[in-house]
């Protein structure tokens, strides 16, 4: 006897006749384990209801990339297990994906953001058991594994993307606390990125691809000078991944003679910005060099050291020069108005000439751009002080000549003109990083006071911006541009909903339903090769209806 079909439900009797009939392929193999859902129900059209509608496009897709990057298989096997009830690598991702889909305080994931979206059906995890303290606890158990997530994205990223890590690009910025931070000894004022003097912060240095792709970061106290943090990082990076076939490209404000002896060490390349002020070494070549053009309105001069060791590379902005123009005609027209006013007031009344020199030096400082240009001096006579200005027309000239000029310096001597700049001009990837974490992610201003919270919030944050920089890179090589935030809008739309059918019989059918998407958001998807969907399994933390 092969089944008595008086005791099977009505489903496993259905999928034994289509066995039977060969109506199914392979049914024959599987009726007992398929769900096989009768062929008809009556339903109370007039009682059909629509239950928690919650927001699923936006977590969905980065549970998608986490698995694409398989950080969830990598955290899991990372992050031992004890008697947590729930286990803190799941709790991790509560984070990150909150952070990258709506970024906000643990306090607020817990008491409205967990509720509003398909997190509870990503993840598993009953509402019950995210509040703000296992959210905190999940920031402890994370941070230890910074350095092996770091070197593990490193290599995931480069063999999904075939990345090259030749060229490293290294910049500094900042990000403020709000409250004292008492508990972490980093946390210091200093040159704040933010405009926020009034604020402590940190100071974080991240390193990125020629494409972007983050390699690794150090958070630095926040009064360490950029060029302060440069050996420490190298030296990092270099341990971690090796020093052969790297080329740091760095900004300006990371440069000194003493870094400069630092890279020659051993071999290292690189390429750097240098200070304005020696520009006026190279006047001459300024006047009467040989450019070369690197695109319309662009050009650069290459300038050997005589050992041969060195090349400097003069760079020309047609673009650049019209925009310093305009700010010395402003500052220059600022200062004059002032120093106008300012002897109007010696004319007319009284005035202490100790007084009257710190107006003046205040709005040369306001308008430094063209503090150059004038000589002023303030002298007493007759007990009344008396102002006297003019304009330094060598200083012009200089002006005149220099505008949308800067300089590089890199001791591959090799490189023509055009491949060093294209190489420097990359470090516009760093800065977009840090606009991206700064506004998107929302990295500022951090509210933790401890310091392990502190560089775990920020942890967070990278592998945010981590994921945010795998959709970049999907969207680029499927022809959606490079803006992963309007991806994230549009997708976001989508909800998941619990669809109510009560039938005649007096029970009711519990289906967790994905919204049907548009065609906008269908062709998104199939462009990025993603399938969403239809129906989200209830499982037995899912909350009542």
């Amino acid at each position: 006897m092969v089944a008595y079909l008086g005791n099977l439900e009505e489903e496993d009797r259905e999928g034994v006749r289509q066995a039977a009939q060969g109506s199914r392929r392979g049914a024959h193999r599987d009726y007992l384990r398929e769900e096989v859902s009768p062929r008809w129900v009556e339903v109370d059209v007039d009682r059909v209801e629509i239950r928690r509608c919650r927001e699923f496009g936006a977590v969905w897709l980065g549970w998608q990339l986490i698995a694409k990057l398989g950080l969830e298989t990598f955290l899991a096997g990372e992050m031992a297990r004890g008697r947590e009830q729930v286990p803190w690598d799941t709790m991790c991702w509560v984070l990150v994906l909150s952070r990258l889909c709506d970024p906000s305080s643990e306090l607020y994931i817990a008491e409205h953001l967990y509720a509003r979206t398909a997190l509870l059906d990503l993840l598993g995890v009953p509402e019950r058991c995210v509040n703000d303290d296992r959210l905190y606890r999940a920031l402890d158990a994370l941070l230890p594994h910074k350095r092996r997530l770091e070197s593990y994205l490193k290599e995931r990223m480069g063999e999904l993307f075939k990345l090259s890590y030749d060229l490293l690009l290294y910049d500094v910025t900042s990000t403020y606390f709000e409250g004292e931070a008492a508990g972490s000894p980093q946390a210091q004022r200093g040159y704040s990125r933010d405009k926020r003097p009034d604020c402590k912060q940190v100071c974080i240095g991240l390193v990125v691809s020629r494409c972007g792709m983050p390699l690794g970061y150090e958070v630095f106290e926040g009064n360490r000078h950029d060029s302060k943090t440069l050996q420490e990082m190298v030296v990092e990076i270099e341990s971690r991944y090796g020093r052969a076939d790297r080329i740091w490209v760095l900004d300006r404000g990371m440069i000194s003679e003493k870094n400069i002896e630092f890279l020659k060490q051993e071999g290292r390349r690189y390429i750097v910005g240098t200070p304005r002020s020696q520009l006026k070494a190279y006047q001459q070549e300024l006047l009467e060099g040989s450019w070369e053009e690197v695109h319309e309105g662009l050009e650069v001069q290459l300038c050997p050291t005589p050992n041969g060791q060195e090349t400097f590379i003069l760079c020309r902005s047609a673009e650049r020069r019209e925009k310093e123009k305009a700010m010395h005609v402003r500052f220059e027209m600022r200062i004059e108005q002032g120093l106008r006013k300012l002897e109007t007031a010696c004319s007319r009344n009284r005035q202490q000439p100790l007084k009257i020199a710190e107006r003046v030096g205040r709005l040369l400082g306001r308008n430094s751009r063209a503090a150059g240009l004038f000589t002023v001096s303030v002298e007493e006579v007759n007990g009344r002080a008396r102002l006297a200005w003019s304009k330094k027309e060598q200083w012009r000239q200089w002006a005149e000549l220099s505008e949308g000029c800067y300089m590089l310096r890199s001791n591959l001597t090799e490189w023509t003109g055009t491949e060093l700049w294209e190489a420097y001009i990359q470090l516009t990837e760093a800065e977009a990083a840090f606009r991206i974490q700064k506004s998107d992610l929302r990295i500022r201003p951090i509210w933790h006071q401890k310091q392990e919270r502190v560089q775990a919030h920020i942890l967070v944050c990278f592998l945010a911006y981590v994921l945010w920089r795998t959709l970049g890179k999907m969207c680029h090589e499927a022809g959606l541009g490079d803006e992963p935030r309007r991806l994230f809008d549009e997708l976001g739309k989508i909800r998941l909903v619990d669809v109510i059918l009560p039938t005649r019989n007096g029970k009711e059918i519990k289906r967790r339903c994905v919204t049907r998407p548009t065609q906008h958001q269908a062709i998104l998807l199939q462009r990025l090769g993603m399938v969403l969907p239809l129906r989200m399994k209830i499982t037995n933390c899912s909350e009542d209806f």
